[in-house]
């Protein structure tokens, strides 16, 4: 759960797993999840800006005929 202070969102310290030689993971807390309105098993974009990670929802594509 993500701290408020005067209505903002402060930032949840979470830890880095490792899953595999290869894949790490970062656990998001549930109402986070739940207030984007993402699923289980979603797909998202995940990419790197600058120092920062952002996930977001991808793209909407043309659906397929």
């Amino acid at each position: 759960m993500a701290n408020e202070t005067n209505g903002k969102r402060k930032g949840e310290v979470r830890k880095i797993y490792k899953t595999g030689e290869y894949t790490h993971y970062v656990t998001i807390p549930k109402d986070e999840i739940d207030a984007l309105g993402w699923r289980v098993n979603q797909r998202v974009v995940v990419k790197r800006v600058g120092n920062r990670i952002i996930i977001e929802k991808p793209a909407r594509s043309t659906p397929k005929r």
